[in-house]
């Protein structure tokens, strides 16, 4: 009983000593810190709206080569493939009987004529009647009008091109019969400078450009919206600007889309009918468009495009976004994101909303230049 205070100091004492050794260990284990990730400050800026728009390109003007007479095809006047003038003799049509016709017509009317100029002074002396007068003058008349049908079918024996521009293959040959109001045509002529692009917009991105500019969200693009781009299959860009002309005034029930069209000069004839193209559109002017770079956005689980962001107290902040279409190595925000607001493009890996970072400019983004903003390509669609 005597040593029952000793050892209730011994183990108050080595009690003691552990907690001690605690604390001191933990003071000595050094604070965990901040991870580092790199920014980037966005700022608003004026981005030009594009459209980029499939579409065909379609001959200015087609004419049909087609025979107005019967008759054996005597000379192709013309080489496949090039080009043809206006008025140009492209076929001669046996003109023999024609030729023939045309004679019959001309002797008929001089007969009708010298017997009506006959009659004319009998009828003055009334040596013959008003009525035989009047039925000479009406068979000169039936003359006349059966010599200039007979001239008018002596020079349809010679097929003239009705328009300038490329002339196809000819699918008849020296030797071939041709008729009057035949199915098939001679030939085809294609006008190509200038040339048209038919492109095709759903109704609905229509409908969203006419309420953005009417709210003012989006500023008419001016003069330019009447300009069109293009860029041909090989994805090279055309070298030449069109316009648009016209866009349809229904919308086709099976795509519901409107198609525009827009016209090119095609000088080189670089464009050929039926070639498939891209066109691009200037829509309008976004004053405030916020453009982030792509290394920044991802997406969710459910797809949605997302954002990390340093708020003002250095901390991790997620952000729901709206981003409409890629422009070349940036995102297009609609919502979400504001001026001013650190975007974090590095780092992403090491961080989750909430946390402390220190923060740093961002070495894996180039500054946008404005003008590469606003000619830069609208691509994919996002949400």
């Amino acid at each position: 009983m005597q040593f029952k205070p000793a050892v209730s100091a011994l183990v108050s004492a080595v009690a003691l000593a552990t907690l001690l050794s605690g604390c001191k260990k933990e003071e000595a284990a050094p604070a965990a810190q901040a991870p580092q990730v790199g920014v980037v400050t966005l700022q608003s800026q004026a981005y030009t709206l594009t459209s980029d728009l499939p579409g065909r390109t379609i001959a200015y003007r087609v004419a049909e080569v087609r025979p107005q007479v019967n008759g054996i095809i005597l000379k192709r006047l013309f080489k496949e493939g090039s080009e043809v003038k206006e008025g140009q003799q492209l076929y001669q049509i046996d003109p023999s009987v024609y030729e023939a016709t045309l004679a019959s017509a001309q002797a008929n009317l001089q007969s009708t004529r010298s017997l009506s100029d006959r009659y004319k002074q009998l009828v003055a002396e009334q040596a013959v009647s008003r009525q035989e007068y009047d039925d000479a003058q009406a068979k000169r008349l039936q003359a006349e009008a059966s010599l200039r049908s007979a001239q008018i079918d002596l020079r349809y024996t010679k097929v003239l091109a009705p328009l300038s521009g490329r002339i196809g293959r000819s699918m008849f040959t020296e030797g071939a019969l041709v008729n009057n109001g035949q199915a098939d045509a001679m030939a085809v002529i294609q006008q190509l400078d200038p040339i048209y692009v038919d492109v095709t917009q759903s109704s609905a991105e229509l409908l969203k450009l006419r309420r953005e500019l009417e709210s003012g969200q989006l500023q008419k693009a001016g003069a330019n919206a009447a300009k069109v781009s293009l860029n041909l299959e090989d994805g090279t860009t055309y070298t030449h600007e069109g316009r648009l002309e016209f866009s349809e005034v229904s919308v086709d029930q099976t795509t519901g889309s409107v198609t525009l069209r827009a016209v090119f000069p095609n000088p080189e004839h670089n464009l050929l009918p039926g070639m498939f193209v891209h066109a691009r559109l200037a829509a309008g002017v976004n004053a405030n468009a916020i453009l982030a770079p792509q290394q920044g956005v991802t997406r969710d689980l459910k797809g949605q495009p997302t954002a990390l962001i340093v708020d003002k107290d250095n901390k991790v902040e997620l952000r729901q976004l709206k981003a409409s279409r890629t422009v070349g190595s940036d995102w297009l925000i609609e919502e979400g994101l504001k001026p001013g607001d650190r975007l974090i493009t590095e780092g992403l890996q090491f961080v989750k909303p909430g946390i402390e970072v220190k923060v740093s400019e961002a070495t894996n983004v180039k500054p946008a230049q404005p003008s590469q903003a606003n000619a830069a390509s609208a691509g994919a669609k996002g949400e």
